[in-house]
């Protein structure tokens, strides 16, 4: 049975667990090659070691995604390693919560540096790759539905997940003439290891979600490997929101 990314070779960011590692997986389990980045070094040669072990071709870039040194680094790898780069993933991310009228600079900064900045010249370095091995590529962003509707304490990681949306829909002037699609995802609650520490989460979630549930990383990584695979490369400039239906009803969790 041919895999869908056969041959493809993909840098994903902040993958070290939750929905990022498992793009990984779904990504090596569909023939990709991949270069998989978390901020700390153990957990992502913990998670790179658990793909190889699956038969999966994956090593380990650690460090900020956020610094253009690191990004570079982790297109260099994927180049040096595997031969190409067809496909990023800017899946690194922070939640700095905080009330709109204390919230802190040094917190907006920080959330705006990893959230928006990192994703930016990721994106950047990865489509300088692309435009020079002439063979397209895809790009996929991670929005969230905070960055569609009014979400208590997030104001600042709301608007910076909106804003990456405008980036996939911009992008499209440049990357087009290159084969180069781009869009965002936008997941709902899903549960993940952080989310998991709040004992209340699923039982909320899962009574404000019309599907009844809320999602699981395997939700969001299966839509992820469909936008960069080649069934979508019609699609591009586009957001997908991932949320069970909770956006078009949007009960507050509070």
């Amino acid at each position: 049975m041919t895999r869908i990314l056969q041959h493809k070779v993909a840098v994903v960011t902040g993958a070290g667990q939750g929905i990022g590692l498992e793009i990984c997986r779904r990504l090596c389990a569909q023939g990709a090659s991949v270069v998989l980045n978390d901020l700390e070094s153990s957990l992502a040669e913990e998670a790179a070691a658990g793909i190889r072990q699956q038969q999966g071709r994956c090593i380990a870039v650690a460090g900020d995604a956020s610094e253009t040194e690191v990004i570079q680094a982790m297109i260099n790898g994927a180049v040096e390693a595997f031969g190409s780069l067809d496909i990023v993933v800017a899946n690194a991310g922070i939640t700095l919560f905080g009330d709109f009228f204390e919230y802190r600079e040094s917190d907006f900064d920080r959330v705006m540096r990893v959230n928006l900045a990192g994703s930016f010249f990721l994106a950047q370095a990865g489509a300088r790759q692309m435009k020079s091995q002439g063979t397209g590529g895809s790009i996929l962003l991670m929005s969230s539905v905070t960055g569609h509707q009014s979400h208590k304490n997030l104001a600042a990681y709301g608007m910076s997940k909106a804003a990456l949306e405008m980036l996939a829909r911009n992008l499209v002037t440049d990357l087009s003439p290159y084969q180069i699609n781009i869009n965002a995802i936008a997941p709902g609650a899903t549960l993940t290891e952080r989310t998991n520490q709040d004992p209340a989460y699923k039982k909320v979630w899962s009574e404000i979600t019309p599907m009844g549930r809320p999602a699981i990383p395997e939700d969001i990584a299966e839509a992820a490997v469909f936008l960069v695979s080649p069934a979508a490369r019609m699609i591009t400039g586009q957001s997908l929101i991932i949320d069970g239906g909770w956006t078009s009803v949007s009960p507050s969790p509070y």
